[in-house]
């Protein structure tokens, strides 16, 4: 019989079991015995669809122990490598690699497997038990999404590619919705981060907010305060909310971050990825079936697609934006733990917070306008009703905020500080003088006026 057959066979058995059959009764239906039944129940049972399929009949145990050689240097190796730990003379990694590596470099021939290490530090009892954190919790303030494109969540992943170079994997996920995109770099620098978000909001819109972390190709940094980075000004520009999650917190970020799991599961495990390419492209149809699954338990009877919708004035046309970008109006927010002393950490400056509650955070906004920037502290997030400001403080900044304007931020050209001229002069004729002055601004065109009538003069003296 074939293997597709015994397989179609094997299942039939399966669903009439769930089915409520007795075992004797789909052994005489199938005409096999009640073990074979049993057999495959069994297998059923243990790996799912995928225990009936035809499995190696190679040994799975070789029997091959390990050498008291090796054994002695896997501990050798394991006191070392924690000694170097503890003296600060090399990395801080003790683990079973850490240990196979060291072995690999002493020139030990048939390295075991990183399980094998790992149960002969059990045995020997040199693994240490992992500290619990006594850490006090905090209850954060939390946006409350209704809708898709209300509020969008941002985070990286690390891998590294079979030959291991680094792989930061950025997803990002509608938390509503649940509709995610993401794309693999080779660095996470700011025009990384930039470049992506710029694809999620021309892949899902522009959200009211959009949230990230508090890693230095989103914030800018964490050297000079009161920097606006490129991320941050790049949303101005777009006209979504920047939202930096609390420092430590991942919890804050719990969608994308459980999203990262399935993620994980469907690119990465059993899979051998060369290169940037094909991490995408493997990436690419796990989020177009994701996209479509209707057994989502947070929106069940609906795909993230048919929720998600996007509406076409909401998604960001392409452009590439030419740094440094200009402050302009909007608002940029940040989750906060007050510390002991009483303050918050925005954009690496301490700002204090009158009567607070260790066990609470705070949710600090950025208001800019073109009047100025205040930063205004309150007890919840800004979508609640009744919300309490605790303290407002001004934000002094050296440059000028633009006024946000719509047709500049979804520019489709190179560059968003393209100078939009009259209509009238927009024609396909060769520009003219005054034309080109025009664009260069009043100022300059009152002075080439004055220069071209000071050398009119002195001609018409040479002249006569």
């Amino acid at each position: 019989m074939k293997p597709d057959t015994l397989f179609a066979e094997r299942k039939l058995a399966i669903h009439l079991l769930r089915k409520g059959e007795k075992v004797e009764d789909v052994a005489l239906e199938l005409g096999r015995s009640e073990i074979w039944v049993r057999k495959w129940w069994q297998r059923y049972r243990q790996d799912r669809f995928r225990g009936l399929q035809d499995q190696s009949r190679t040994p799975n145990k070789h029997g091959r122990k390990l050498s008291t050689e090796v054994v002695t240097k896997i501990c050798l190796a394991r006191s070392e490598l924690e000694a170097e730990r503890e003296l600060g003379t090399g990395l801080k990694y003790v683990g079973a690699l850490a240990v196979r590596t060291r072995l690999k470099k002493w020139g030990v021939k048939s390295l075991p497997s990183k399980a094998s290490i790992e149960r002969v530090l059990h045995k020997y009892k040199l693994t240490h038990k992992k500290e619990e954190k006594t850490e006090e919790k905090v209850d954060y303030p939390q946006l409350q999404p209704n809708h898709s494109q209300e509020l969008v969540q941002v985070d990286i992943v690390p891998h590294y590619l079979t030959g291991g170079e680094k792989a930061p994997c950025f997803n990002a996920i509608d938390v509503v919705s649940r509709y995610p995109t993401g794309q693999a770099y080779k660095q996470r620098r700011s025009q990384d981060a930039c470049d992506f978000l710029l694809h999620v909001w021309q892949e899902l819109g522009v959200p009211t907010y959009t949230q990230v972390d508090n890693e230095g190709c989103f914030s800018g940094g964490h050297t000079h305060s009161r920097i606006f980075g490129k991320v941050v000004r790049l949303a101005l520009t777009v006209g979504t909310e920047l939202v930096f999650s609390p420092f430590y917190h991942p919890e804050s970020n719990a969608f994308v971050e459980r999203f990262h799991q399935d993620y994980n599961l469907h690119v990465w495990d059993n899979t051998y990825l060369e290169n940037h390419q094909a991490i995408n492209d493997q990436a690419e149809h796990f989020y177009q079936l994701y996209r479509q699954r209707l057994d989502h338990s947070a929106i069940e009877g609906r795909s993230p697609a048919q929720i998600h919708g996007k509406p076409l004035q909401q998604l960001l046309p392409t452009f590439k934006p030419k740094h440094p970008l200009p402050l302009r109006t909007g608002k940029i927010h940040f989750m906060r733990q007050v510390d002991n002393q009483g303050n918050i950490k925005v954009l690496n400056a301490m700002w204090a917070v009158p009567e607070f509650d260790s066990t609470k955070g705070v949710w600090a906004t950025l208001d800019l306008q073109v009047s100025g920037i205040n930063l205004r502290i309150c007890d919840t997030a800004p979508d609640v009703a009744e919300r309490q400001q605790l303290v407002s403080y001004p934000f002094h900044v050296d440059e000028p905020i633009l006024p946000w304007s719509e047709k500049e931020a979804l520019l489709q050209e190179n560059s968003v500080a393209v100078i939009s001229l009259p209509q009238q002069s927009c024609s396909l004729q060769t520009p003219t003088i005054a034309d080109s002055l025009i664009q260069v601004g009043q100022g300059v065109l009152q002075a080439a006026f004055k220069m071209t009538t000071h050398l009119a003069e002195r001609l018409f003296d040479t002249m006569y």
